[in-house]
């Protein structure tokens, strides 16, 4: 039986990894510092846990054990995360890292935590400018996330051993700390009659379930090599039709408010607003013969159903996410008090 062992197995993109890669027959091992976070779908199915610091090198080396098939890297953020597993890949058939969009730049310079935001002027492919490597800097910061990224992506293509490199785009599933879709999945829930969305709804930033990155990473199992490839999925929704997928599988209807450039910029603010609109090229993992499982509408129902299964509606009466997730970045999103103001005076 062929062995996995993947790093940041208990995160959003390593549980997918691991479910798949064990639906597959693959014996699979995932990695991370809190056994309690251990995905009960990837027990279940036989997966097991090995407890281990992914920065420690011994930690990282004893996890590995004797080798594996397939590592998958889902911990890889700077060019020390992946010198630290140059040595270990003689005893590893094949390697992904997770790499990000972040790493595209367009012909201004501009990426997407740029404070202008980038014209790609169509689908981004993997041939498309990146940020300029570097480790001098927080790769946690605006600018160094990107930065980081493209230098642990060149650590292990440089290496010579067989390193398949995925770029997601803005990445959905159940068991995120930060799942977008639940600006409008507690509107929903908390039952709002109208929906206000920034420029008119019109954003793109393409969306990269869990489950077709998973997909993705067992065809570069069963194709060892280097590859550079986009991870996203096959349709690119705007924020208007993503929130009516979402309300529409929730039940609730709203009428929707669409802002142009005259209402205020607080106003209406969502995950998505992106313009121009960014989307990912997939033309390389097709030439793999790459499948996705699914479409948006169609891989976002996991997280819409663990979505409702753990938010809390105690005393407020309405939807919150509990501890642990975070509260901040959803904030200005969700200030129902500006915009039934804003609403109330049209």
């Amino acid at each position: 039986m062929s062995h996995a062992v993947v790093l940041g197995g208990t995160g959003l993109i390593g549980r997918a990894a691991a479910h798949r890669m064990l639906a597959a027959g693959w014996d699979v091992t995932t990695v991370g510092r809190d056994r309690s976070r251990m995905p009960d779908d990837v027990a279940a199915a036989g997966g097991r846990f090995i407890a281990a610091d992914r920065t420690e090198p011994h930690q990282l080396a004893a996890a590995l054990g004797a080798g594996a098939d397939l590592l998958i890297d889902c911990l890889c953020f700077t060019a020390g995360h992946a010198r630290s597993l140059l040595p270990l890949l003689d005893d590893v058939g094949s390697t992904v890292m997770i790499s990000s969009k972040a790493v595209y730049v367009d012909a201004a310079g501009n990426h997407v935590n740029s404070a202008a935001a980038p014209d790609f002027d169509g689908p981004v492919r993997e041939s498309q400018p990146t940020m300029a490597p570097r480790e001098d800097i927080d790769y946690r910061s605006r600018d160094g996330y990107g930065a980081n990224k493209v230098a642990a992506e060149l650590v292990l293509l440089d290496s010579g051993h067989a390193v398949t490199v995925l770029r997601p785009s803005k990445v959905h599933g159940d068991g995120s700390t930060k799942p977008d879709e639940w600006v409008f999945v507690k509107r929903a829930l908390d039952r709002r009659k109208v929906l206000v969305l920034a420029r008119g709804g019109r954003g793109v930033d393409h969306p990269s379930a869990a489950a077709n990155i998973a997909a993705l990473i067992e065809i570069a199992a069963n194709n060892p090599g280097q590859w550079v490839l986009n991870s996203a999925d096959p349709d690119a929704p705007t924020a208007l039709e993503i929130s009516r997928t979402v309300a529409g599988y929730l039940g609730h209807q709203w009428a929707e408010v669409l802002l142009d450039q005259r209402a205020p910029a607080e106003l209406g603010l969502h995950p998505w607003d992106r313009l121009p609109g960014i989307r990912l090229d997939m033309s390389a993992a097709r030439q793999l013969r790459y499948q996705p499982a699914s479409d948006y509408a169609t891989t976002v129902t996991a997280e819409l159903d663990w979505l409702v299964s753990i938010a809390d509606r105690g005393p407020s009466h309405t939807a919150q996410l509990p501890p642990g997730f975070d509260h901040e970045y959803f904030a200005p999103m969700l200030n129902y008090t500006a915009e039934d103001n804003y609403l109330a005076e049209r």
